[in-house]
């Protein structure tokens, strides 16, 4: 499971014009399954992603969550993440879970992050999406379990 995080003053999430999520200070989580992922890994980034220390406190330093800003979360599935590059010019993506057990699992990361008391929305799984980032400092952190 790869999620790389964006931390953002704003997001927004639209399909076919159709606003489907929108946050203020928070993350931009984009998500992608790799075909041996399951729920043990979504816990650890879950509970990884919920207490990492990204976010600005009144000096200045990287030393709040997204608990403690009080932020929000915007999980959008990406299976490009585990595009391969090494032969070609065209990225393979045989490493990325079949869209039955994708799915399902994006859901669920979402679901964990709720619970660990992160507000979280979610892009469509499969849709072409439109993701507008404004990304905050600007800070991008990538993530693998």
């Amino acid at each position: 499971m790869r999620a790389l995080l964006q931390r953002v003053s704003s997001g927004v999430v639209k399909v076919d014009d159709q606003l489907i999520a929108q946050i203020g200070q928070g993350l931009v989580i984009l998500l992608g399954i790799g075909q041996d992922d399951n729920e043990a890994a979504a816990e650890y980034l879950t509970n990884k992603i919920a207490n990492l220390r990204v976010f600005d406190d009144e000096d200045g330093k990287t030393n709040l969550s997204i608990l403690d800003v009080k932020g929000s979360a915007i999980v959008v599935s990406q299976f490009t993440l585990y595009a391969d590059t090494r032969k070609g010019r065209r990225p393979s993506f045989i490493n990325a879970a079949d869209p039955s057990i994708a799915a399902p699992l994006v859901e669920r990361f979402a679901e964990m992050l709720r619970g660990h008391g992160v507000p979280t929305q979610s892009g469509e799984f499969g849709a072409h999406m439109l993701v507008e980032i404004n990304n905050d400092g600007p800070v991008t952190i990538w993530l693998e379990k």
